[in-house]
């Protein structure tokens, strides 16, 4: 059924436009520091907005289950060869554990049994990606904020960053290693979880197991897969390229809200 476009679909589609004069634009855009510099306060400015026009824990519209996609498309890495990760899933995840430090009181290591033991949320959201598509699954996982909890966030934690198992790029180089970061008001949004089952079932590996993040007011490179380490920090500029993210590093937006 048609149905008129909102906010959010708006949004959508304006970022999907824009994400292709970005990245045809990402190696001029980092030879030249003034236009990076006008791009990070257009990015500012366009948070700010979105924080002034809605409640910032107003929730992502979610579907009955009769929407869910029959093919939800796997995006971006969806086997990672990581040596470590290829040993984890022959293991079953057995071994796997997450950790969350950096910024906290009680700096936590979770298997996969005690993370689905948290206070949980089920939803069934669109997963809207920069590239134009969108596609409806059901999610189950760990909400954060109660992990956050309990973790006990230090006074100087302003972001979460998420690093990932699965490298974009040669195996063994850290730079090819994926990651994402997201501030505290998105780290304790009520539809903020750490999924670990699809559609009723086990997360695939396609999709992120044994954990991916789901973000559900955010462009899709924002939902980490692979997570493996949660780190708690004041900012993000000493990572990496310094803007938060894989794909931030290389000319997206860090916000990326919809």
């Amino acid at each position: 059924m048609t149905q008129p476009m909102g906010r959010r679909g708006w949004l959508k589609g304006a970022l999907a436009s824009a994400a292709g004069l970005v990245l045809a634009a990402c190696d001029r855009i980092n030879a030249d520091p003034r236009a990076t510099a006008v791009l990070q306060s257009a990015e500012r400015l366009t948070r700010r907005a979105q924080r002034l026009v809605s409640d910032r824990n107003a929730l992502a519209r979610e579907f009955a289950p009769a929407d869910i996609s029959r093919d939800f498309r796997a995006n971006g890495s969806i086997r990672p060869a990581d040596p470590d990760y290829v040993a984890h899933t022959a293991a079953g995840f057995a071994d796997w554990r997450l950790v969350i430090d950096g910024l906290v009181e009680r700096p936590l290591s979770l298997t996969l049994e005690e993370l689905r033991a948290q206070p949980a949320r089920t939803q069934i959201t669109r997963h809207d990606c920069v590239e134009g598509w969108s596609s409806i699954g059901k999610w189950t996982g760990a909400r954060l904020g109660p992990l956050l909890d309990r973790a006990g966030l230090k006074p100087g934690a302003r972001y979460l960053v998420f690093h990932c198992a699965d490298s974009l790029g040669p195996v063994g180089d850290p730079n090819s290693k994926y990651y994402e970061s997201i501030d505290l008001i998105d780290a304790r949004h009520p539809q903020t979880i750490l999924a670990y089952e699809m559609n009723d079932a086990p997360l695939p590996v396609p999709h992120g197991a044994p954990i991916r993040l789901r973000v559900e007011r955010h462009l899709g490179y924002k939902h980490a897969k692979y997570v493996m380490r949660i780190e708690a920090v004041e900012d993000f500029a000493h990572l990496r390229g310094g803007r938060g993210g894989f794909w931030e590093d290389r000319g997206y937006e860090w916000y990326a809200g919809i």
